[in-house]
């Protein structure tokens, strides 16, 4: 376990070439074995120049009004007075998000089946992996071969159209080398998945964690809302759209974030697998020996961020030193999606400030995993619409 700066940059930046990502099979069966995360090399570099060109600021930002639409539609169904699972409805909310990035407007039948499937496969995700029928690993395998299928019929049809899109699938299934090679069905899957896997329980968390501490500090609270009203009032109180400019400048809203991100730490660790003898400091890590790059404990050292259990989003005022604030992992693994996980925090709580309210339900003070942090019971909390202002 390597819990300096020094040695997370070690392993993820200055000699990634001598170590691999390592997840235990049962994982790479349910995701699938060719994506990109699995992965060292050629392939991996591949996938991810495809991946990072349907995520860049130039693509996502067309996503905005997108992305809004759904934000509110999620805020609306969940102002019914009734008390709701925050982290639950924030995995909804993602999902939908990643289905954008990956597919844009996809036909509602398949975003359905998508969903149901996909939310099998979550919840075997972490069981202990046995394939007796019945058991949740048995019935998450099932429903990952239904969502090949679905996935299948989704490329036949974009195919037959002949679109040529600028999403991930458009990206993976446009592709061909030199040689005139192109992904099979199985890659393309397997990296869809993957990205979905990624993008829909690490920021739902964060999402829910932005409440929590919001909730925490009323005094921050309004501060926030007083920047996000700013803009709503420019945009005509909401007739005009989000601009990609005025998500870039919502410093305050952005600090937030990047504190919840520090003291959530969803990420805790990453694994490595040295694939040579290697030696760091004097130490011998033999080949095939795990490693594991401590995040948490790097953002959580007083060292690099004084009072480091104190919600404290000025500290962010100020640019943190290399290789301390690692919330996306670091190196050639880092998270391609880090962009529009942003983005979607920031028009979701754009809206919610402005246009809702919610209070926490019950004192949730615990933290529960699953595998990532969430706060006690997924933050129970009920939401309602602010009441119109006509002054």
């Amino acid at each position: 376990m390597l819990a300096s700066p020094e040695g997370a940059r070690f392993v993820l930046v200055t000699h990634a070439q001598l170590f691999k990502p390592t997840y235990p099979k049962s994982k790479e069966e349910m995701i699938g074995p060719s994506a990109l995360f699995f992965h060292q090399g050629n392939y991996h570099n591949l996938i991810r120049k495809l991946v990072q060109s349907s995520l860049s600021p130039d693509t996502i930002r067309k996503l905005i009004p997108s992305i809004e639409s759904v934000a509110i539609s999620a805020l609306e169904s969940w102002s019914s007075g009734h008390i709701i699972n925050t982290f639950h409805e924030m995995k909804k909310f993602s999902f939908d998000v990643g289905i954008l990035s990956i597919f844009g407007h996809l036909n509602s039948n398949f975003r359905q089946m998508l969903n149901d499937n996909y939310h099998i496969v979550g919840t075997g995700y972490n069981s202990f992996p046995t394939k007796i029928p019945g058991t949740a690993y048995h019935k998450a395998l099932s429903a990952r071969k239904r969502l090949n299928q679905i996935l299948s019929e989704i490329i036949c049809e974009r195919k037959e159209k002949g679109l040529l899109e600028k999403d991930l699938l458009g990206n993976l299934l446009n592709f061909k080398n030199e040689k005139g090679e192109v992904l099979t069905e199985d890659q393309i899957a397997d990296n869809i998945i993957g990205v979905l896997f990624a993008a829909q329980d690490t920021t739902a968390s964060v999402l829910t964690w932005i409440l929590k501490y919001l909730d925490d500090d009323q005094n921050l609270l309004e501060a926030v809302k007083l920047e996000q009203m700013a803009i709503y009032e420019a945009n005509g109180r909401g007739e005009k759209p989000l601009t990609w400019a005025q998500t870039r400048n919502m410093p305050l809203t952005y600090r937030v974030i990047l504190e919840s991100l520090r003291m959530a730490s969803i990420i805790s660790f990453t694994f490595r697998e040295a694939m040579v003898d290697v030696e760091y400091h004097g130490y011998l890590i033999p080949k095939g020996w795990k490693v594991l790059p401590l995040f948490r404990n790097i953002h959580h050292n007083p060292e690099f961020f004084p009072d480091p259990r104190i919600f404290d989003p000025s500290r962010f005022e100020i640019t943190p030193k290399p290789n301390t604030f690692m919330p996306f992992g670091n190196g050639v693994h880092a998270c391609a999606g880090n962009e529009i996980a942003k983005l979607e925090m920031l028009v979701l709580i754009h809206h919610l400030m402005t246009r809702f309210r919610w209070e926490v339900v019950g004192s949730q003070n615990g933290i529960q995993y699953g595998p990532f942090p969430v706060p006690h019971q997924g933050l129970p909390a009920i939401f309602w619409k602010e009441p119109v202002n006509l002054e």
